[in-house]
Formats: structure tokens, sequence, C-alpha cells
């Protein structure tokens, strides 16, 4: 029996969070008979308009409010034949800061399941405006209430949608596809090489180690490669700045010894579902990130990798990794071992085609 389903999500497959969760699934999904049609909210080009405004490269284009009509507006002609699917699935919601009941009267009561990588209650409930918090601060509760499936990328989100009233909660990690992630096998080249993937948006969170990164580049032969970052410095540092391509990203981060991802420490990182560790680990690289939310769970501390809560942690760290090729080959096969286990889409695609089936 062929199901019909309407993918609704919020990026197009340049967004991260929608290629995770969604895009990499399709081809394994409709290999099961799904038939599938993707409907995002902000297109490519959005997605695109919003890196090169962040490299300061433009700042026009996808930023433009008149696009961004344009994209609800269309989103709310694709929801008038949504009657001709079997089920939607949504990422986090249909229409950002548009009230629940609106869309649920759009949706008409059609079953859908749908899903979360990151806490974006939080966006409402903790970052929102006063006004915002006031209309909106149980936005994704009630989003979660009335699914058929709430599909969680980590115990922080699954225990909110409890707490919600969820009637089905799942958790499913964000993965890698195994295919896609071969393993770094090339000798280090002398220099070690601290790296990390990301978005410029989330580049921010390397400014709260840049004492280590001085510290490391007095002491120690290093180098610093972050992707994505876009006009990213720190003070004199010289950093290696590349753009995020997916054609390039393996290659890039297996050019890495070591992959890093630090974390504030506030609820909306504890939503978070840790791919940078998990695309790192799929390459064999020793991996250091604060633990906080599920990063807690990846990282095995001295297994994989290591937690670090500290600055002079952090220091520590990386310093020993740098000096020990041994164990940074050691832990790199612990984290690929946990990756091919775990967080691989080879595990995760089969579980995911019997939970929406599920709710056909």
């Amino acid at each position: 029996m062929s199901y019909k389903i309407l993918v609704l999500t919020k990026y197009g497959s340049l967004g991260g969070s929608s290629r995770y969760r969604f895009y990499q699934y399709l081809p394994y999904l409709e290999s099961q008979d799904f038939d599938i049609t993707v409907a995002p909210l902000l297109d490519n080009q959005y997605v695109t308009g919003i890196n090169k405004a962040s490299r300061n490269l433009t700042n026009k284009g996808s930023r433009n409010i008149t696009n961004v009509l344009m994209s609800y507006f269309q989103r709310l002609l694709r929801l008038i034949s949504a009657r001709d699917y079997d089920l939607l699935w949504i990422e986090k919601e249909l229409l950002p800061y548009v009230p629940e009941w609106l869309e649920r009267i759009l949706i008409r009561n059609m079953p859908y399941a749908v899903d979360y990588d990151d806490a974006q209650f939080h966006m409402y409930d903790y970052y929102g405006s006063k006004l915002t918090k006031v209309l909106l601060a149980h936005k994704i509760d009630r989003v979660m209430a009335h699914a058929q499936l709430v599909i969680a990328g980590n115990k922080y989100i699954a225990t909110r949608a409890s707490k919600a009233g969820a009637q089905r909660i799942e958790i499913i990690p964000t993965v890698i596809d195994l295919e896609r992630y071969s393993i770094k096998t090339d000798a280090r080249s002398g220099t070690f090489n601290i790296g990390w993937i990301g978005s410029p948006g989330t580049s921010v969170y390397l400014r709260s180690i840049q004492s280590v990164f001085e510290t490391l580049d007095r002491q120690e032969n290093c180098k610093f490669t972050f992707v994505g970052a876009g006009s990213l410095t720190l003070g004199n540092l010289d950093l290696t700045i590349k753009d995020w391509r997916e054609q390039s990203e393996v290659e890039d981060i297996k050019s890495f010894d070591v992959g890093i991802m630090p974390l504030d420490t506030t609820p909306w990182e504890e939503g978070k579902c840790g791919i940078k560790l998990i695309q790192y680990m799929a390459c064999a690289l020793p991996v250091v990130g604060t633990p906080i939310g599920v990063n807690q769970e990846i990282i095995a501390h001295g297994v994989n990798g290591f937690q670090a809560n500290t600055l002079p942690e952090w220091t520590d760290y990386l310093s020993k990794l740098a000096n020990d090729p041994h164990l940074c080959a050691q832990m790199g096969a612990a984290g690929r071992a946990m990756v091919e286990a775990k967080y691989c889409l080879q595990v995760t695609a089969p579980q995911v085609a019997q939970l929406l089936s599920g709710c056909i």
C-alpha cells in the first residue's frame, strides 16, 4: 500500500535542519512505497541569501520581508490541497509566529507528525519579546499535543512534548548517512588542525573559547580551520575559514585532527542534537565539546573524546590530543563505532518509516 505524505519542511535542502531531519530520509521512504511531496516554507534561495548576508556579502534578497510573506502565501496555497494526502509531516510548525489555533484551522484536523531537532518552543517562551511570550509562549506545546506523533531529536525535547500532553513521542537522533562519510586515514601533517563545522549563526560559540585558541597558538603547533563560519574573526589569530558546501564538507572534516563543539549553557543549547560531533566521529576524529544536553550522551568522556566544562579543561584536552596521535586514533575509532551503531541513517531510516506508517 502506498502512503501519500506531504512533507512541510522549514527550509530547502540547503537548510541543515531540513536536510538532516527530512531530505536525507526521502530516498529510503520512496523505496518503501511512500509517495512523498516536499514543500519547504523557505527555499534554497532564501538559505543562500541568509548565508551571504551573514558573510557581509549582501544585505538584500532573502531577508526582504516581501519574499518571506510570499513564502507564507505559497504555504497557504499548498495547505488548501492537504486533503489529498494521508499524512502531513511537519518540521517544527507550519507558520512561524502564527498562532497554533489558526494553523489548526488551515489543516482542518488533518493527521500530522511533527519533528523537532532543537528547542523551538524557547523561541517563544524564553527568547521572545513580551508580546510574543503572551501570544505564543504555549504555541509549540499545543502543536505537539494535537500531533499524532512527535519525533524528538533528544530527551530534552521529548520531555517538553510529554509535559505538553503529546499523544505519542519517539526520540530519533539527528544522524548522518554512512555512505557519505569515509574514515580519515591520512597521517598527521605535523600541524595539529583544530576544526569546526557549522553556520555563520552558530560560529558565535567559537568566541567563547577564543582564549583557548590563543593559548594553543602560543604553546602548540596548531592551526584552526572553521567551515561555514562566515566572516568570523578572533583577534589576531590566523584562521582558515572555508565556505560550507555539501559536496566538500566530508573532505573538509577529514582535514581536521580533532572536531570541536563549544556551546553556551542556556535552555536553547539543551535542545541541540549534536550533529557536528556525529559528523566528526563519522570521519573517525576525536571530539571535544561542551557537556550540555545531548552532547553528554554523544561524548563518552575519555573514550571517543572529552567533555570540557571550563577554559582550562578545553586547553588541557586539546593539548593532550595535539601531543598524542595514538590517542586521537583510538578515540576516533571509538567514535566511528558509536556512529555506526546508533547515529546513522542506516539505523534510523527503517525506524522513521515505521513511525510514519503507524500514523496513517
